[in-house]
């Protein structure tokens, strides 16, 4: 079955279980594979490090080691975002808490750092992190990044790293920030965008939706949503432009089963090859 064919909610369930098997895998104290682990937010699996997740954190500034583990981003928001004490922080998709725990220190005393996510083995593994990192202002919550259950106008910056790509409606996931910011708050996340389009049907390898690329919005895209939805002064900032070799380790890892029929690896390569970057994506609630 293909993305086109799928409903919200089974591609939606399609993310939770790559998800809740990494998270498992990390509870369960099983290695994994670089920073993504096996079927991570890029897709990766198998002994490859993957070239989208890797080198993004400083590993002495992480709060725990299975925190940074258990990390499935493409960028590191709470590096860009200028957090500030006081504030009030929320990380839609916060998988393990890596983001949050660290927005959390950054916002102590008084601020309070949310971490949202829909899967029950990702909840278990932040709250898990956080006892471990002894951080108190930090709170995780189960929900849906396209209905937050959270009041309006309940935070100063939104952040989120390589999870709004994964949904089927942006447009949901745009309005619910915007609603919880508070005027002037901040949309300050990563995520992969695609910097030209890509063949019709590699958005229906559901491989690709769970891993990052074929759910990417086109730079300019995300740039009208975010203005639809309200924000001002929107503006994405390339961070990693991915090389053929880079794709070319992301190819090895993927499962031929998944691939349109009569497309080879090589042909994928050529297909994604400089379509795709990780990226900083801003905006502003007035």
């Amino acid at each position: 079955m293909t993305a086109q064919q799928m409903s919200d909610e089974q591609v939606r369930e399609a993310v939770r279980e790559r998800y809740a098997a990494s998270a498992a895998s990390v509870l369960s104290a099983q290695p994994q594979t670089g920073c993504c682990g096996d079927g991570g937010c890029c897709g990766g699996s198998g002994d490859a490090v993957d070239p989208i997740s890797s080198d993004l954190y400083d590993a002495s500034d992480a709060p725990s080691e299975t925190a940074l583990a258990a990390s499935l981003g493409c960028g590191n928001p709470t590096a860009l975002a200028e957090l500030h004490p006081g504030e009030d922080v929320l990380d839609l998709g916060s998988g393990g808490g890596l983001d949050v725990l660290l927005s959390a220190r950054r916002v102590a005393p008084s601020g309070t750092a949310y971490g949202l996510d829909m899967t029950d083995e990702m909840l278990e593994l932040a709250r898990r992190n956080q006892a471990e990192a002894g951080i108190e202002n930090a709170t995780f919550v189960k929900g849906t990044i396209e209905d937050v259950p959270l009041p309006d106008g309940a935070v100063d910056v939104v952040i989120s790293n390589c999870v709004i790509n994964l949904s089927p409606d942006k447009d949901a996931v745009l309005r619910e920030a915007f609603r919880v910011l508070r005027p002037q708050g901040r949309f300050a996340v990563s995520d992969i965008v695609l910097l030209r389009d890509i063949p019709e049907q590699l958005r229906g390898v559901v491989g690709l939706w769970t891993g990052c690329i074929s759910g990417a919005l086109r730079d300019d895209e995300y740039v009208a949503k975010l203005a639809a939805a309200g924000f001002q002064d929107a503006d994405v900032e390339v961070t990693r432009h991915y090389t053929r070799d880079d794709l070319e380790a992301m190819a090895e890892a993927t499962d031929v089963a998944e691939l349109p029929e009569g497309m080879a690896l090589p042909e994928l390569v050529d297909a994604l090859d400089a379509a795709f970057a990780s990226a900083f994506i801003r905006a502003r609630k007035p």
